[in-house]
């Protein structure tokens, strides 16, 4: 059965069972150790502590009856190689951004962000209310997974370059970082798109094999060091204004838990999520400014940039690689609480932000 034929069928398609609808093992109800493979270097600012966050909750929760052994990039599996990891149950579970898997399915570029997609308030609006954690699950069920959200890097800026972009043409050939399909995108303009792990970004901008990077905002980006390399930093982008990251447990792993071991691992996905955003939100507006004091340009793009980005976005969102009914169903619902979301943001919060913006100036 090829892969259409095998996703059409499967719990999504609504007439098969999960892919591991096998009778799921006895395990004694005991202390038991689960490895967590995760696709970020160790120490890798935010990201990592977002994976470390939910490990550590785990234990404590479960007074250390569920004990979860971290094993970051390259302690076991390499960066990207964390999915078929679990799938195949050489880990019990992964913590990573799941749009490094839209060769699996292009539809779970939707748990991490999408082009023109949404901000974190919105994506926890769709995820928790609005059937995401739904489509979540039941994608995973295609693949042997049982995920949920558990960390949120905030809106992202657009990048580092060697230059200033004064307009499309700029993008011409640039070899440039940037994973899922704002990096699809962005080939659709003409750049020579890289897809690094977050540990080999530094190396590779100071050795020119790249001419330019997005990675995830100040505060990351300064621990990173890319300042030492380049000075043009663009704040906002089109590819990730909320970048969601996922905690995945292989599901006959998860089956087998206990009620309340399973409830651990939901309910400590969750506060990650929440306790990661924060942290974010709360270290990029000071490590700007120290950007800025450093010697870096801040910049934004031009309109004629942000047009080509999305008449780009739209064409790679519609005829992207691997479409089906599953990825059309979650974007029409992704898209739909987006727009009902975004209608009332904009006349509650957008309107009294910038009334306190103009009467505090």
């Amino acid at each position: 059965m090829d892969r259409r034929s095998f996703l059409k069928n499967s719990a999504l398609g609504g007439t098969a069972a999960a892919a591991t609808a096998l009778a799921a093992p006895a395990y004694a109800q005991g202390n038991r150790t689960l490895t967590l493979v995760t696709t970020w270097g160790r120490g890798l600012a935010g990201v990592h502590d977002a994976a470390q966050r939910a490990a550590d909750s785990i234990t404590a929760m479960s007074d250390g009856t569920l004990t979860v052994d971290l094993k970051a990039a390259g302690e076991l599996v390499g960066a990207f190689e964390v999915f078929d990891a679990v799938t195949s149950g050489q880990a019990d579970m992964y913590h990573g951004a799941d749009y490094y898997f839209v060769n699996q399915h292009p539809a779970y570029a939707f748990f991490t962000s999408v082009p023109f997609g949404m901000t974190p308030g919105e994506l926890i609006n769709w995820y928790y209310h609005g059937g995401g954690h739904e489509a979540h699950d039941e994608l995973g069920q295609i693949f042997g997974l049982k995920s949920f959200l558990a960390g949120n890097t905030g809106p992202q800026a657009g990048g580092w370059f060697a230059k200033e972009i004064a307009g499309p043409e700029d993008f011409q050939g640039l070899k440039f970082r940037m994973p899922g399909l704002g990096g699809q995108a962005l080939g659709k303009m003409g750049a020579s798109v890289q897809n690094l792990p977050g540990a080999e970004v530094y190396q590779a901008l100071a050795s020119g094999a790249i001419d330019g990077t997005e990675w995830i905002g100040p505060w990351a980006d300064e621990k990173a060091g890319f300042q030492e390399i380049t000075k043009f930093y663009y704040t906002a982008g089109m590819h990730e204004p909320g970048a969601g990251l996922s905690l995945a447990t292989n599901r006959e792993v998860f089956d087998s838990l206990s009620p309340a071991h399973q409830k651990i691992i939901e309910v400590a996905a969750g506060e990650a999520h929440q306790w990661n955003l924060g942290q974010f939100m709360n270290n990029n507006g000071a490590a700007l400014q120290r950007l800025q004091a450093g010697g870096v340009k801040v910049l934004e793009f031009p309109d004629s940039v942000w047009d080509a980005m999305g008449a780009a976005a739209k064409e790679t969102m519609d005829t992207v690689d691997g479409r089906d009914d599953i990825y059309d169903s979650i974007r029409t619902s992704y898209n739909e609480s987006m727009a009902a979301s975004s209608g009332w943001i904009q006349k509650s919060e957008g309107a009294y932000r910038a009334q306190r913006d103009r009467v505090t100036a």
